[in-house]
């Protein structure tokens, strides 16, 4: 299985160096395990292999586009006839794609953002940038590479992505959608700024791609939540959330650390008008979803002392608990009888329904990674959800991606029939059903 980064719910990447024959013989071990060592190259002489290590720890914050400072990686030469490792002298930051040239030399490639480019183990430099892989030529004379460009992306509502299944149309958009009853419009959060306080939801249109704003906080960020069945009103948490938009720094370690300040549920009309907060309270609520009725929602809360669901009335206030355990991202079933939601259960994330009336608990996963995001099909039989099942499909420190493994999967609502989407190295989460009108 995959570990938890301490204090924290994304998983570490591990990996160790073998040797095989190419008969597949052989099979054998180079390097410790526990820890990460990637991008082995072999010697011109096949004696040794280089490769870069780092700290399991460390995969965490090194594969964000600007690694933190104090998780510096490795050069190592393995002597592959006797399995000895020996540390290379090079420069600091995040070295990796090491390649050994000519003379003991090693070309290599830093990923810190102000140094970022190829460097040598001689001290000399090549070509600067966010470079994410590079090849020399035998010579080492020259060197091909790839290297990262910020293209500026149009604001066009939403964007046709490939589905590895021709049953289901698949399509990007920003963070956390939510579908209008009628299809037409979602709902996303975004920053108004760098800071990481500060957010504002946004209504965009499906078809022409153009959003409005319905409601901005200066000071406290946003999570969207959903529409009222009516479509007039939709529901979302607002608070500083720091596990979402301040990178890895938050750890929570007790019960009381996930409150993070606290967060209330908040209420707006579509047209922006009517702004109205919930909660008041000093836990941390979010991820609201309407029951089919629009009189009362779910909502998951973290408390000093805990954590569970919790079901609203609308009109009256009145807060009922439906559970007790480390659940997340509940939603409530079109056809109103069940209730899904996430668990942190046995090391792992996984998806769960349950009816409103506290009954008939169903765990519907059971997989050795994160199984969550989830989204109900309009007539409440699929589920949509993101998993980790499938393991990472590159290195993290060449994706710079908080989540590099998040695969979009469909089942039935009682957890048969299991399809995959997507497969990529990249983090495909927080999936919405739109409405059949528009052919999703």
């Amino acid at each position: 299985m995959m570990p938890f980064a301490h204090g924290r719910w994304e998983r570490l990447q591990v990996a160790d160096i073998y040797i095989v024959h190419p008969d597949g013989s052989g099979l054998r071990k180079l390097t410790t395990s526990g820890n990460f060592c990637g991008s082995p190259k072999w010697t011109s002489d096949s004696s040794r292999i280089v490769t870069y290590c780092m700290d399991a720890e460390a995969t965490l914050a090194n594969r964000m586009p600007s690694p933190v400072a104090g998780n510096e990686t490795r050069l190592v030469s393995i002597d592959v006839p006797s399995g000895r490792s020996t540390d290379v002298a090079a420069g600091p930051g995040v070295k990796v794609n090491p390649s050994a040239l000519a003379g003991d030399e090693i070309g290599y490639i830093r990923k810190d953002t102000t140094e970022a480019g190829i460097y040598y183990t001689s001290g000399r430099r090549g070509p600067r940038g966010a470079i994410r892989a590079a090849s020399w030529s035998p010579d080492a004379s020259h060197v091909v590479f790839t290297r990262r460009a910020d293209i500026a992306r149009r604001n066009t509502g939403v964007l046709p992505a490939f589905s590895r299944n021709s049953r289901y149309e698949l399509s990007l958009s920003g963070l956390l959608p939510s579908f209008s009853p009628s299809g037409k419009e979602f709902i996303t959060a975004t920053a108004p700024s760098a800071s990481p306080r500060g957010a504002s939801l946004n209504v965009t249109n499906v078809e022409t791609g153009q959003g409005r704003v319905v409601y901005r906080d200066e000071k406290r960020n946003i999570l969207p939540g959903g529409w009222l069945p009516s479509g007039d009103r939709i529901i979302f948490a607002i608070g500083s959330f720091p596990a979402f938009f301040e990178g890895f720094h938050s750890q929570f370690l007790k019960a009381g650390d996930r409150v993070e300040g606290g967060a209330q549920l908040a209420i707006v009309n579509a047209d922006g008008s009517g702004f109205q907060e919930l909660t008041s309270n000093a836990d941390n609520n979010a991820f609201p979803s309407f029951a089919p009725d629009g009189k009362r929602l779910v909502y998951r809360t973290f408390t000093k002392d805990g954590y569970g669901l919790r079901i609203m009335n609308l009109q009256t206030k009145a807060v009922t608990t439906l559970t007790a355990g480390y659940d997340n991202f509940p939603l409530w079933s079109p056809r109103g009888d069940l209730i899904m939601f996430s668990r942190l259960i046995e090391g792992a994330y996984e998806i769960f329904t349950i009816k409103p009336d506290g009954s008939s608990l169903k765990r519907l996963t059971t997989t050795h990674g994160n199984d969550a995001h989830q989204g109900w099909s309009p007539d409440g039989e699929f589920i949509v959800f993101a998993s980790s099942r499938m393991g990472f499909k590159d290195e993290v420190v060449y994706c710079d991606a908080p989540q590099p493994y998040g695969e979009i999967f469909v089942m039935r609502y009682d957890g048969t029939a299991v399809e995959q989407l997507t497969d990529n190295q990249w983090e495909e989460g927080t999936p919405a059903w739109q409405p059949a009108t528009s052919g999703r």
